[in-house]
């Protein structure tokens, strides 16, 4: 049954014409909002109220999903879109923890045994060569695309500024997922201004600081609790969400901020995970060397909104020079020859990658904003057309393969990193 408390009405869509060829068109700014609306309507028919997530995607991909409803609300400044995730943010606040799939492992509370188990685990295997990630479900989860399980959710619940904040039920022992989860709730509290969720992502913050070091440069944090793997994406999120932090907290908070965004910074730029071409590999070899891992596109996005807000903390003029170097050196790499954004594994990049795009537009997205480049305008725009023409099914789904044909199983998180472009449409232009 569709819930209209946790979605907007489909608005009808402007007709227009345009160009056959996707770096000729470029949308009206009334068209861009549209079109994001229209796309936001349908990612609210995979809500599910009584978990607080999206069914068909995974749990990280969820706080992905409530970020870029946030971002939206944020950019199209409308009132309806504001009421729509403030009620789902409450209602994802309350209700979430109960999905979370590995509650209890970073503060030692889990039993180690059960998470063994085959019927009960939840993990993620890294692919060898490419550095891809695959989760594996079990447990209170069923397979992803499926939805979540029936009596695992209790009664709903909505959150009051006086409700206490649990930290540990929104960590899972995979140090991404967490930092996730606080960039999500980093994005609601600038919209609401509710404290809690600035309060949550501080304690999250504060959890990933116990994973620092690795054996790596006596730094950097590792990817999870099991200690086997220092990588990209982890790193860059503890620099991002230190960075985002020192921007939001008292004045007298903020240098512990910084001074960690900072140190993670040095260590990063230390380790190795910037290639020759200026692309981020995956991550590092047990010997602490670039394991020449796939360049993945949200590896090339999360750094970028990190060092757009460490120039804001601290401001340097190699912050913003060097997020530049990364994006372009991304773009060269990731697009065909019709500036259209791929990932190695494409089309077929199943429930984790099909996130990865949507994340890299949104940090170029925030990077123009602060350094504007026409390539970036070029860039976002061509593939916000070609989604909008090329991968959107006749219920206004849209896929995994931006270039076109649309690809069938079209779900909340292929969907949402779409979504990224269209609302990245509506600001860089």
């Amino acid at each position: 049954m569709h819930n209209y408390l946790f979605s907007l009405p489909t608005l009808n869509l402007l007709t227009f014409l345009i160009s056959p060829h996707p770096s000729l068109a470029t949308p009206s700014l009334e068209q861009a909002l549209s079109r994001s609306h229209s796309a936001l309507s349908t990612l609210q028919t995979w809500y599910n109220p009584d978990s607080g997530l999206w069914n068909t995607c995974g749990w990280w991909n969820s706080a992905n999903c409530l970020t870029i409803i946030a971002n939206l609300a944020l950019t199209d400044q409308d009132s309806r879109t504001a009421a729509l995730v403030e009620r789902v943010a409450r209602n994802t606040f309350g209700q979430a923890p109960a999905g979370n799939p590995q509650p209890g492992v970073e503060d030692g509370d889990a039993d180690l045994q059960t998470l063994e188990e085959e019927d009960s685990r939840y993990d993620k295997v890294i692919e060898p060569g490419t550095g891809y990630i695959r989760t594996i479900y079990g447990g209170r989860w069923s397979d992803p695309n499926d939805v979540y399980e029936s009596g695992v959710i209790g009664p709903q619940k909505v959150i009051s500024a006086e409700a206490a904040v649990n930290v540990s039920q929104w960590l899972d022992g995979f140090y991404d997922d967490d930092a996730w989860w606080a960039l999500a709730w980093i994005a609601v509290y600038d919209l609401t201004g509710e404290p809690n969720y600035l309060l949550l992502a501080t304690e999250i913050f504060t959890a990933l600081t116990k994973a620092w070091p690795t054996n790596c440069g006596d730094g950097g944090i590792w990817w999870s609790w099991k200690k086997d793997y220092a990588n990209a994406i982890a790193n860059e999120l503890f620099l991002s969400l230190a960075a985002h932090l020192a921007n939001r907290v008292s004045e007298d908070q903020k240098d512990f901020y910084v001074e960690w965004a900072e140190r993670e910074l040095q260590w990063f730029l230390d380790s190795g995970m910037i290639n020759e071409e200026g692309t981020i590999n995956d991550g590092l070899t047990e010997d602490c060397e670039n394991n020449g891992f796939t360049a993945w596109s949200y590896n090339q996005g999360v750094i970028l909104s990190a060092l757009v807000e460490l120039d804001i903390a601290s401001p340097s003029p190699s912050y913003l020079a060097l997020a530049t170097s990364i994006a372009k050196a991304a773009i060269a790499e990731l697009s065909d020859e019709d500036g259209v954004l791929h990932d190695q594994c494409g089309p077929n990049c199943g429930g984790d990658a099909s996130q990865f795009k949507g994340i890299f537009v949104r940090g170029l997205q925030k990077l123009h904003e602060a350094a504007p480049d026409p390539d970036f305008v070029d860039t976002i725009q061509i593939n916000a057309e070609s989604i909008w023409e090329n991968d959107r099914d006749r219920r206004g789904r849209l896929s995994t393969d931006w270039a076109g044909p649309i690809v069938p199983g079209a779900n909340a998180s292929t969907h949402s990193s779409a979504m990224e472009a269209l609302i990245a449409s509506i600001v860089v232009r």
